[in-house]
């Protein structure tokens, strides 16, 4: 884990933070940030296996991390989850949304409806169940930050993507209605908007070459993200940095959106 001295603004020293979709890729990148700046991070997503490796391996490296299972389109294990953390840490001050579905590629017509159904259960419901929950918490509390992963599909639908580009559309809308919404609450609410990235969720497009070559040629810097390298935009707008920004959607795309 990534251990920093000086981090001044950028501090989230004794903050409690949740962090979806945790176990790998973006959200695991993002979790090991914060708690290398001094953050109380709490991993969640399906796998309560893949989790405590890494909740482990931040532990080891002088963080605090606590791995706690929950599928982002179960309502039930979300209400559990929050009320864990209730009873646990009393407080929440970071929400990051991050757990994703992605089940189908290929053409939009084509999609079938159960995939259509768990896009949008974990996409947009999930996400927005998240966000409700941690919103009652910090208006109580008076105040937090909620971060969502959106996408650049959410700007340029991507082809063989459609319902997730759909979805991660909707994301966008949702995160300015709750900023508006709640910012008289001291509750800020801002989007990351990842470009390509090599995780296993992008598999299906790293993984092909012709459509990769295809994909690089659309970002002026010519090349895939690191997970590490999307991290920072959620340490930034999770920090006091970003205190006078909310309703935004922050691209980290290598210029696609350019």
């Amino acid at each position: 884990m990534q251990k920093l001295e000086g981090t001044g603004l950028l501090s989230l020293e004794g903050r409690v933070a949740l962090v979806t979709g945790a176990s790998r890729g973006i959200g695991e990148a993002v979790a090991r940030l914060y708690a290398a700046h001094g953050a109380r991070v709490i991993l969640s997503s399906r796998d309560q296996g893949s989790l405590e490796t890494v909740a482990v391996d931040i532990r080891e490296s002088g963080g605090d991390a606590r791995a706690i299972a929950c599928h982002g389109g179960d309502s039930a294990q979300m209400q559990q989850l929050f009320e864990r953390i209730d009873a646990e840490y009393g407080r929440l001050d970071i929400l990051v949304n991050n757990a994703a579905a992605n089940p189908y590629f290929g053409h939009i017509l084509d999609t079938p409806r159960e995939a259509m159904e768990k896009t949008i259960e974990v996409n947009l419901c999930g996400y927005f169940q998240f966000a409700q929950l941690a919103g009652v918490r910090m208006r109580e509390q008076g105040g937090g930050v909620i971060i969502n992963t959106a996408s650049v599909n959410g700007r340029i639908p991507a082809p063989g993507q459609g319902i997730y580009s759909i979805t991660k559309a909707a994301v966008n809308s949702m995160t300015a209605a709750f900023a508006k919404e709640c910012a008289r609450y001291n509750i800020r609410v801002n989007a990351v908007l990842p470009g390509l990235t090599e995780t296993k969720f992008a598999s299906a497009l790293t993984d092909n070459p012709a459509l990769l070559k295809q994909i690089l040629g659309l970002i002026p810097q010519g090349r895939a993200a690191q997970p590490t390298e999307i991290a920072p935009a959620f340490l930034f707008l999770a920090s006091d940095a970003a205190a006078y920004i909310t309703g935004i959607e922050l691209p980290v795309d290598g210029g696609y959106l350019a």
